[in-house]
């Protein structure tokens, strides 16, 4: 391994934001070159091309890595850092990650109160305006059923309504649909569509739901489906994992929880379970219920999962209300 770099390793995904990346990342990038700012910038040209990228930018010395894209490259690059300090039994707090967001989601950053203006976040790079994160880890089957997978959740995750709401989402996409409303649509259509699932849930090791469900959320972050609030207490720095679940409950009571998705007050239903842990187990109860999973809107596998916060943390971008326009010094961070 090279030695240690102060430099920024950028990873720009040309194809988020409907293609409008390059129209706001070359001036961003003209930006940290007039600051002052060193950096390596790398391209990405297919799906998980930001896993390999992040891991090899780790193991050339770098701890500065951004994403430009949305919530998806941000997930690619964080779980490509998270692999190699797996590989190498490095801690994952001397890292910095930051995302300059251009995509159609970028619900991430609500949670760190980052600004979508890719100016104001070039300024809060150069005045070290960071904070730390939760690390949670997430092993579950293959989506194939062929093996165990372990990924990493930066923002927010879940299946039933949540796994199969983001893999209509993303198929919309794949066929060039880009707009807020696919994820209400997409809502909306799941839940008139699908079946329940049976589930034997455990959080720290006590039982606190079996039975017939419609969803689990998993929040780090609050904010998913470009503003829904799942899981609106979540705090990305807690060291706790905040859970929404939905019994099976008649149809036109789930249609009255979408609203309270919106204001934040999904929790105050009595139709939800809503609760804070540090693991959370979930066990299929029947062979029709090993659901799918998706963390950060990718679909990563299958149940049974479990879910945890590791206890480490992580350097990540982080902003308070009324940023200022130009840089200002913030704390200091490797």
């Amino acid at each position: 391994m090279e030695g240690i770099k102060t430099d920024w390793y950028f990873i720009v995904n040309p194809r988020a934001g409907s293609g409008k990346t390059m129209c706001e990342w070359v001036p961003a990038e003209r930006k940290f070159s007039a600051l002052g700012i060193p950096f390596t910038t790398a391209y990405t040209d297919h799906r998980k091309h930001a896993v390999t990228l992040a891991h090899e930018a780790c193991s050339n010395g770098f701890r500065n890595i951004l994403a430009v894209g949305g919530d998806g490259s941000l997930h690619e690059t964080y779980n490509g850092i998270m692999s190699w300090c797996r590989d190498t039994g490095t801690d994952p707090s001397g890292f910095n990650i930051a995302v300059v967001p251009i995509g159609s989601g970028n619900d991430w950053i609500k949670s760190l109160n980052v600004p979508h203006d890719t100016g104001k976040v070039v300024n809060m790079i150069a005045g070290k305006s960071f904070g730390f994160m939760d690390v949670v880890e997430i092993v579950c089957n293959r989506e194939d059923g062929e093996g165990r997978v372990i990924c990493n959740m930066a923002n927010v995750g879940g299946l039933g309504f949540d796994s199969h709401v983001c893999q209509r989402v993303n198929a919309q996409k794949e066929r060039g649909f880009r707009s807020k409303m696919i994820y209400l649509n997409a809502l909306c259509h799941t839940i008139t569509h699908l079946k329940p699932v049976s589930l034997k849930v455990m959080a720290d090791g006590r039982e606190v739901y079996s039975g017939s469900c419609y969803s689990i959320a998993l929040g780090n972050g609050r904010y998913s489906g470009s503003g829904m609030r799942q899981v609106p207490l979540a705090e990305i720095d807690d060291g706790l994992l905040d859970v929404a679940i939905v019994p099976r409950i008649p149809l036109f009571s789930v249609f009255r929880q979408i609203p309270l998705l919106f204001t934040g007050k999904l929790n105050e239903s009595s139709s939800v379970i809503s609760l804070k842990c540090r693991q959370l187990d979930i066990v299929p109860l029947d062979h029709e219920s090993n659901d799918i999973i998706e963390i950060d809107g990718e679909i990563e596998g299958r149940l049974p999962a479990t879910i945890r916060v590791t206890g480490e943390r992580i350097g990540v971008i982080k902003g308070t209300t009324g940023l200022d326009e130009e840089p200002s010094e913030g704390p200091a961070r490797p």
